[in-house]
C-alpha cells in the first residue's frame, strides 16, 4: 500500500492493483473507494485531514469495498445492489446517488456521472474546480472486467458516448486501474475498441480468469475481457 499525494487537498492510495482516493474541501473529505487488501481506509483517511470524512463507491465490486464496513453509510449508485449486497455480500446503509446529483465538500462541487456497463451502478466523479474526472473502472488503460451476468457491451458503449459532452469540463482521468492519470483522448479509444467488439470484427483470444473461460481483446488502448 502506497499513499501519494496529488495536490493540497488530493490523494491517491495504491493498494495491489487497485487504487482509491481520498479528496478534501473546505467542510468534509470525501473517500472513493475503499480499498481491496487494506480494512483500515477511514484510518488512512482521517492520518491525512482532519475533516469528517464520507465515503463514496464507484460500484460494488470486492476490489471497491474492502474497507466499507468501517463506515455506516455509504454512497452508491442504487443499481449496484445486489452486487454489493447479494454478490460481494456487503452490509451498510446506501445513500442512492443518481446521474447529475452533486456532493459539495466545502468550496469543492463533485457531481456524478453514471456509467453503465461495466456493472449496472458504476459511476465517475466529475470535479469541474479541479477539471478532473474520476472514472472507477471503466475508463482505464489495463484490463476492463466485461464478462459475467452484470457486465453488459452495449451499455458500455452508451456511456463511453454520453461521456463525450462532458470532454469540456475535465483534463484529466483518474482511474482506478493501470496508468495513472490517463488522457481523455482514451476516450474514443474505447469507443472504437467496444464497437468492433459488438460488431465481431475482432476475434480475441481464449483464457481462462480463476476457472472462466474468457474472451481477452487487445485493442492497444486497453484489454477487454468478454464472455466467450
Amino acid at each position: 500500500m502506497e499513499i501519494i499525494q496529488i495536490d493540497d487537498t488530493t490523494w491517491r492510495i495504491e493498494d495491489s492493483g487497485v487504487r482509491f482516493f481520498l479528496l478534501s474541501g473546505t467542510q468534509k473529505a470525501l473517500l472513493i473507494d475503499s480499498g481491496m487488501q487494506v480494512h483500515n481506509a477511514r484510518e488512512i483517511a482521517e492520518s491525512l485531514v482532519s475533516l469528517p470524512i464520507e465515503l463514496l463507491n464507484t460500484h460494488g465490486d470486492i476490489d471497491h469495498v474492502g474497507s466499507n464496513r468501517e463506515f455506516d453509510r455509504f454512497y452508491m449508485n442504487p443499481a449496484e445492489a445486489s452486487n454489493y449486497y447479494h454478490t460481494q455480500k456487503q452490509t451498510g446503509t446506501m445513500v442512492p446517488v443518481s446521474d447529475g446529483d452533486k456532493i459539495d465538500l466545502g468550496e469543492r462541487e463533485l457531481e456524478i456521472i453514471t456509467l453503465p456497463g461495466h456493472t449496472p451502478g458504476s459511476i465517475a466523479v466529475l470535479d469541474r474546480k479541479n477539471r478532473v474526472l474520476i472514472s472507477g473502472d471503466p475508463i482505464q488503460d489495463g484490463s476492463i472486467f466485461m464478462f459475467g451476468i452484470q457486465r453488459e457491451m452495449h451499455a458500455y458503449l452508451l456511456s463511453l458516448e454520453k461521456l463525450e459532452r462532458y470532454l469540456p469540463y475535465f483534463d484529466t482521468i483518474y482511474p482506478s486501474h493501470g496508468s495513472f492519470p490517463v488522457k481523455p483522448d482514451l476516450i474514443p479509444l474505447l469507443q472504437e475498441g467496444a464497437k468492433q467488439i459488438l460488431a465481431g470484427n475482432l476475434s480475441g483470444d481464449t483464457a481462462e480468469f480463476h476457472g472462466t473461460k474468457i474472451k481477452v481483446y487487445d485493442i492497444g488502448a486497453a484489454k477487454f475481457l468478454c464472455d466467450q
